[in-house]
């Protein structure tokens, strides 16, 4: 089991980081909100999750200890996987999770694509008991401090990873606009799970 990976980031894409270590690199796959906190050519230490399957061996990389114990406890739940845990933490936080589920608040957990009523209500129903409180994160998430130049870019790239159209994108970023103009510093992991919130009442 790889716990961690720490070395220099190589790399960014829509979807995925690639770390470089010993020489070798790997390549994790991250929430757009994650990848926001990546700087290509720094350091950058990320937990990791691996998932083996028959024909191959995927890692998932996470901007703290708290995202990985989530995405690794909602796979419990009966018909999630690894792309809807991680689609899970992409539009809401690992407090949001938990916020959702002790309160059974189906409607909050619709908003992520893939899980309709009757799979939110399974997964309410599965990981009520083994959740957890909300407040009870080993560490806060890291934003990445962006210019508002930058931050449409990273939320379209995000949207885009995770299979909405560039047309769509460009609309869900229209739509959360005015809350960036409201913030010192766009926070990119905010704007994209508002940005995810709009698409899915689309």
């Amino acid at each position: 089991m790889i716990a961690f990976v720490r070395g220099r980031v190589a790399a960014v894409t829509l979807s995925s980081a690639v770390v470089e270590v010993g020489g070798v690199g790997l390549e994790l796959l991250c929430t757009p909100g994650t990848l926001a906190t990546l700087r290509t050519g720094r350091e950058a230490e990320l937990p990791t999750s691996m998932v083996v399957r028959e024909d191959s061996l995927t890692l998932f990389g996470f901007a703290d200890d708290d995202e990985k114990s989530l995405f690794e406890l909602v796979q419990t739940a009966s018909g999630v996987g690894p792309k809807l845990a991680q689609a899970m933490l992409a539009v809401l936080s690992p407090d949001g999770i938990r916020m959702a589920i002790a309160s059974d608040d189906v409607k909050t957990l619709t908003r992520v694509p893939g899980i309709g009523q009757k799979g939110a209500q399974r997964i309410i129903l599965e990981l009520r008991d083994r959740i957890g409180s909300p407040g009870a994160s080993v560490s806060p998430s890291p934003q990445a401090p962006t210019s508002l130049g930058a931050w449409q870019g990273q939320v379209q790239a995000g949207l885009v990873g995770l299979g909405w159209s560039t047309k769509e994108a460009d609309r869900a970023i229209g739509e959360v606009a005015p809350e960036a103009e409201q913030m010192d510093t766009p926070d990119v992991a905010r704007l994209l799970r508002s940005a995810l919130r709009t698409l899915s009442k689309a």
